[in-house]
């Protein structure tokens, strides 16, 4: 069995200047970065105003297990699917970060033969823009700790810094630290400390801005430290806005790129779903959106976490209005919830397939709380029997939902073409009547309790004597009409990795909160979700190398 690198190595791609002139985009609209890979110009970009939309399509799923469900791959086959229908469809995705590349999880950019290409170029450097969040995050980082410095002319409570530096890499070591150790000319001392790139708020920004003047609005926003009296200290009070915009108004622009099939595919940003919005940017939905009239995005992780906020924030932010949901399934990953350990998953197992299809039932139940019609797709794979697959297919009929099977990863679109042909049916006999969970006018507390119950199926929400002190800023500094974004593990419904299924009975833990004010959010941190992963015992990187001839192996 051939790996996706060798397939999408094997792949001979169209010249980017091909792939946009399908999407209707010029040659002169294009930025290139080498022969297939292009940013769009903002030219391009203001010349899309007043076209009517296409059809939006989010993709989500049940919790992810271990062993991988195939979120991103069955995206791509089902544009690719749609294109098989003769239909014009463009893919609007998020970038990989490096941290999941060289640790466990690998890539993002699908697998087998539902891939977006260059891969390896897409899940390494790519076009440069988390290098260009990271640089931005980490001037505002420098710019802070020179005020202080300087004189401190803000008044900046050395307890109460909460900017943090970033790095787009998986590194426990860096999760604590203390800066200015030395002498004099070397800084004032204090304890600092480190988050993944795609966690900064930095991305969130650039993935919610609707151009570069909303960039620097919301740059200007975001706070870096409180001082003596407790009052937010911002990016613009210390003077860091220009040079950060200088530094992200290439990034700010979608990339292009191209599926197996030869499909348009936007991909731009990349926040994190467990710890960030797990949105691609609102710029990249809305231009793919001008383009198509299909257009099929993602949201990270399961519907209790990416699609929650691409529904409460993303779409709220940017006045997107969802018209379709699929969400994806394996077999796999509900005989995981029923109790199989990871190396039995192979095995037939009835029993467990029917305790564990309550997750997949809790996040149909999710997806219809925002009034979306849903589509429910089994990626199968060649272990599952026909007697699991009949079981999931009758259930979700059951439910009152569509369903499909999806065999995208071996036969790229024309295995997407039955989950296309059902979403054409839904979006043809359904109509969305799509609206965001909450009012923001509610309290924070109340925002909270509202996901929590609703969404998770939680039976209350407590606060840590931290998150209450954090609470009572948030009202005093004027945030309690902000949405909130919940950072919780992806493995579980719960706060807890370990409940899996559809848990009952338990209590959200909520233990700090922190206002992403230029993001737009409220920052809700639970459990024990940490913001710079590590490592693992045996990460991908020991597996990745580059031969005589220059061409990456091992990456995935």
């Amino acid at each position: 069995m051939k790996t996706d690198i060798e397939i999408a190595r094997e792949t001979e791609l169209l010249p980017i200047k091909e792939v946009a002139a399908k999407a209707g985009i010029g040659e002169d609209d294009l930025e290139l970065y080498g022969k297939y890979k292009a940013k769009l110009t903002n030219e391009f970009l203001k010349s899309l105003e007043g076209r009517d939309d296409g059809k939006l399509i989010l993709v989500t799923a049940v919790n992810p297990t271990p062993a991988g469900e195939g979120k991103t791959t069955v995206s791509i086959g089902l544009a690719q699917g749609l294109c098989r229908l003769d239909k014009n469809a463009v893919l609007a995705l998020r970038e990989p970060s490096l941290g999941p590349c060289f640790g466990i999880k690998g890539g993002a950019a699908g697998g087998g033969y539902s891939q977006v290409l260059p891969m390896d170029e897409l899940n390494l450097h790519f076009t440069g823009d988390f290098h260009a969040v990271t640089s931005a995050n980490n001037l505002l980082a420098a710019l802070l700790d020179n005020h202080i410095k300087q004189g401190n002319e803000c008044g900046i409570d050395l307890n109460s810094v909460v900017w943090k530096r970033c790095l787009d890499m998986n590194d426990r070591v860096l999760r604590n630290i203390v800066v200015g150790l030395g002498g004099p000319n070397d800084g004032v001392v204090r304890e600092d400390h480190f988050v993944i790139s795609v966690a900064s708020e930095i991305m969130a920004v650039l993935c919610l801005s609707a151009d570069l003047k909303d960039l620097k609005k919301r740059l200007s926003r975001m706070i870096v430290a409180y001082d003596t009296e407790g009052r937010p200290v911002t990016a613009k009070d210390i003077r860091a806005v220009g040079a950060m915009t200088a530094l992200l108004k290439d990034a700010l622009k979608p990339n292009l790129i191209q599926t197996i099939e030869h499909t348009p595919a936007l991909v731009h940003g990349g926040p994190f779903a467990n710890i960030a919005h797990g949105c691609n940017s609102v710029i990249a939905t809305r231009t793919a959106l001008k383009l198509a009239d299909y257009v099929v995005t993602e949201a990270g992780f399961g519907a209790d976490l990416g699609a929650e906020k691409f529904f409460d924030i993303k779409c709220r932010m940017g006045g997107l209005k969802p018209d379709a949901a699929v969400i994806v399934a394996t077999v796999r990953a509900m005989k995981y919830n029923g109790g199989v350990p990871r190396e039995e998953l192979s095995k037939e197992n009835m029993e467990a397939l029917g305790k564990g299809i309550a997750n997949l039932k809790k996040h149909i139940e999710n997806v219809r709380l925002f009034g979306v019609p849903v589509v429910v797709t089994v990626n199968r794979f060649n272990t599952d029997t026909e007697q699991e697959i009949s079981f999931v297919r009758d259930f979700v009929r059951n439910e009152g939902a569509e369903f499909a099977v999806s065999e995208v990863w071996e036969k790229g679109g024309e295995g997407g073409r039955e989950l296309a042909e059902k979403v054409l049916s839904v979006l043809e006999g359904s109509k969305s009547c799509f609206k965001p969970l909450y009012d923001t006018g509610l309290s924070t507390e109340e925002k909270i309790a509202v996901i929590a119950k609703r969404i998770y199926g939680a039976e209350d929400v407590v606060y840590t004597k931290e998150a209450s002190a954090a609470l009572k800023r948030i009202r005093e500094n004027g945030f309690d009409d902000l949405p909130v974004c919940i950072a919780k593990t992806q493995y579980s419904l719960s706060d807890d990795p370990k409940l899996l299924g559809r848990p009952e009975g338990f209590k959200i833990t909520v233990r700090d909160l922190y206002v992403s004010a230029g993001a737009g959010f409220v920052v809700v941190l639970t459990g024990s979700v940490l913001t710079m992963p590590g490592l693992p015992k045996h990460p991908a990187a020991y597996d990745i190398d580059v031969d005589d001839e220059g061409n990456i192996t091992g990456l995935f």
